[in-house]
């Protein structure tokens, strides 16, 4: 696999990954450029790159030391297929900062297979977890 893995921001293109995340994701349809980049600057940010195009992307909302939570993870359509996805998992899942925390979480709606070559399971006490789920956030601006 010819494919170039990088935490560097400067080279993410959050024009892509915001037309995928606003037009395609199923998770953040009409979220702004704005929200998109603020999201990026406060998380620790992975990438995957052919050729220098981007054609992977996830971030991981993190204190670095207790919990983390993995989001948006995209591979373009193009692309998709190839073990990307598992080879950016590993670049994840090996980073020093995220080693050694207690609880790491994601939510998925079709990708459980994936996620559980990496030890992800579902939550062991969901009784013990609430959110505050606003889902239709991003029209209402």
């Amino acid at each position: 696999m010819d494919i170039e893995f990088s935490q560097d921001k400067s080279r993410l293109d959050v024009s892509k990954i915001h037309s995928f995340l606003c037009e395609q994701s199923t998770w953040a349809k009409g979220v702004s450029l704005e929200t998109v980049q603020t999201s990026i600057d406060n998380s620790l940010c992975f990438a995957a790159f052919k050729n220098g195009e981007q054609i992977a992307f996830c971030r991981v909302i993190s204190d670095m030391a207790t919990f983390a939570n993995l989001v948006d993870v995209i591979v373009w359509p193009d692309y998709r297929g190839q073990g990307i996805a598992a080879a950016l998992l590993e670049q994840v899942i090996e980073h020093p900062s995220l080693k050694q925390l207690r609880r790491f979480t994601l939510a998925t709606s079709n990708a459980h297979g994936l996620y559980e070559k990496f030890g992800f399971t579902p939550l062991t006490k969901p009784e013990t977890f609430m959110e505050r789920y606003q889902g239709d956030i991003y029209n209402k601006r």
